[in-house]
């Protein structure tokens, strides 16, 4: 473990990492397929940060994130994201209130949905950026100011926001610093035929139950901290900052990015590689990343952090296709 960790018993993380597959397997029996999606959600999960799902309608985005909590017992509140939403719909407002005895008159503050441990943020999106920005103090640091009052917010405390990356009527596209907030990018294909034809079947007999409580708070708390004692080499670091170093165009020797992108990833994406790289070596029974770790989680985290120029737009070149070049350009030593 790294220099300043908890001290962990072989037992302890022997019972800590069999949750994480118990609670893979409660969500793997009411989400049909996904398994790729299932995977990152956890990862994001156990990394402490949040999540942005992009997928079109019917995928089962909701679905997902209301079994995540029901296996962990989280607290969980839905926002339904729309035109008129204002910021104090998400992070609550101040009421006046009278004591009846004393008949006394003073304000309180009522929490909005935003005082839960795992809200979902549907089709952000469609909120205006005012709204939006409501989220960001929530997000990085965990409380609400309000009236010059800080609020914190419970622990653990997740982020899930949904969007439709085809209908972009109406909608208003998230700020780039917004977007920085948000560990993982996930997206939501469509499932293989097999798939769904289970689906299908399994939604239209007696439907689907709910996922089976798996894991408790603490527990994922103490996952959460067993996460940041994983072992990564020094030359792991290097070159996972490399990697998002790479990404910007007036430093790249990389072609693809210095002919397809527009503006690279800042110093956060290279916390937010490690961070979820790490929690990809706990998932898979690992004390320690590997370089496989790094380049399976280069695309969720820098997918949403690296902007293409119009000639890649044009082009139809996909953010995808460039970070694969990237990762082939750049080796580690």
């Amino acid at each position: 473990m790294a220099d300043g960790a908890i001290a962990w018993s072989e037992k302890e993380i022997g019972d800590l990492t069999a949750k994480v597959k118990a609670l893979k397997t409660s969500m793997g029996r009411v989400i049909i397929g996904q398994e790729n999606v299932i995977d990152s959600l956890i990862i994001c999960l156990l990394a402490g940060g949040h999540a942005l799902v992009e997928g079109v309608p019917g995928l089962g985005k909701t679905l997902l994130v209301k079994s995540l909590s029901q296996a962990t017992e989280l607290d969980f509140h839905r926002v339904q994201f729309t035109p008129d939403l204002m910021p104090s719909d998400i992070v609550g407002t101040e009421i006046l209130e009278e004591d009846h005895a004393t008949r006394k008159r003073e304000f309180r503050f009522q929490q909005g949905p935003v005082f839960t441990q795992v809200l979902l943020a549907d089709e952000i999106n469609r909120a205006p950026p005012k709204t939006q920005s409501a989220l960001l103090e929530a997000m990085q640091e965990r409380s609400v100011t309000f009236a010059g009052q800080t609020h914190k917010l419970p622990k653990p405390f997740f982020v899930l926001a949904t969007q439709n990356p085809i209908e972009q009527a109406g909608t208003y596209p998230l700020p780039e610093a917004q977007l920085d907030r948000f560990l993982l990018r996930i997206d939501v294909v469509y499932p293989t035929e097999e798939e769904e034809i289970a689906m299908v079947s399994a939604t239209t007999h007696a439907g689907l139950k709910d996922a089976e409580p798996v894991m408790d708070v603490a527990t994922l708390l103490r996952l959460q901290q067993l996460v940041r004692d994983i072992e990564i080499g020094d030359h792991l670091v290097a070159y996972a900052t490399r990697l998002v170093r790479a990404t910007r165009p007036s430093l790249t020797t990389v072609p693809a990015v210095q002919k397809h992108i527009g503006w690279g990833a800042g110093p956060r994406a290279g916390q937010a590689l490690v961070l979820a790289s790490k929690a990809r070596a706990l998932m898979q029974g690992r004390l320690a990343v590997t370089r496989e770790d790094i380049g399976e989680m280069l695309l969720p985290v820098l997918a949403h952090r690296v902007l293409r120029n119009f000639e890649a737009e044009a082009d139809g070149v996909a953010i995808a296709d460039i970070l694969q070049a990237l990762r082939e350009h750049i080796r580690p030593d």
